[in-house]
């Protein structure tokens, strides 16, 4: 069994947390985030640090205790320094470019694909095949960039298609005589 919950999350300088009925709220350089907190544990914040409790021993909340504490360290981590998915393109033809605020894809249809780009998440092209999407929401940053990939997954034969950066393919073998 994990024991997430027991670790105490350390609060940089530069980010201020306030904890109020069942929410725990972040503010830092990148913006303003919260949490909720379950009716299953305590949060305490002192002396720069951030300490999650389960308030019973019951199944529920020790699963709450991990849950609370990772939740209130990926915002404390989003506001300071934010978070960086890496996504990259594999295929002849099949490219990435920003047109103003939407990302164009072009992967093999008859059309290129517009992607939107909403409001606090950034996103870079540094080269025609690469995608870098930022923002201090791990939760929205990750889901877009799921979003990016289910367009044209990577497939297992020749790899082409949208990937992660540190995904690896894995390769089958064609057909043979």
């Amino acid at each position: 069994m994990s024991r997430v919950g027991k670790y105490p999350v350390a609060v940089p300088d530069g980010v201020t947390i306030e904890i109020a009925n069942d929410e725990i709220k972040a503010k830092g350089k990148l913006g303003e985030l919260s949490a909720p907190i379950s009716a299953e544990v305590d949060v305490v914040h002192q002396d720069n640090v951030i300490k999650v409790t389960p308030k019973r021993e019951s199944k529920k909340s020790r699963a709450m205790w991990g849950t609370t504490r990772a939740l209130v360290n990926n915002i404390v981590t989003g506001v300071s320094t934010g978070f960086t998915v890496n996504l990259e393109i594999n295929g002849v033809g099949y490219r990435a470019a920003i047109e103003g605020k939407d990302l164009v894809l072009a992967l093999g249809f008859s059309h290129p694909v517009r992607f939107p780009i909403p409001e606090g998440i950034t996103m870079n092209c540094e080269r025609p095949t690469a995608i870098t999407i930022s923002g201090s929401d791990k939760q929205r940053v990750g889901q877009l960039a799921a979003e990016i990939r289910a367009f044209r997954p990577p497939e297992p034969f020749k790899g082409k298609g949208v990937k992660y950066a540190n995904e690896i393919i894995l390769r089958k073998e064609g057909k043979k005589k």
